[in-house]
């Protein structure tokens, strides 16, 4: 399950940087950079659903 929440946080993040790249290089022409921030909104509400998920089935402890 750790696996899977790095995975998909590393993905919010190359969704971000291409969002960034979409936003030099198209100069507002094409709707790609919207597409790429679509998905990472998605992507982090996976990630949300992942982490609180797993800490209420108790699957991830927090260390305190």
């Amino acid at each position: 399950m750790k696996l899977l929440i790095i995975l998909v946080f590393i993905a919010v993040l190359v969704s971000l940087g291409s969002a960034l790249f979409f936003l030099v290089n198209d100069r507002g022409e094409s709707k790609r950079m919207v597409n790429a921030l679509t998905l990472r909104v998605a992507l982090s509400v996976l990630l949300f659903v992942l982490l609180l998920g797993t800490w209420l089935s108790s699957w991830l402890q927090t260390q305190l």
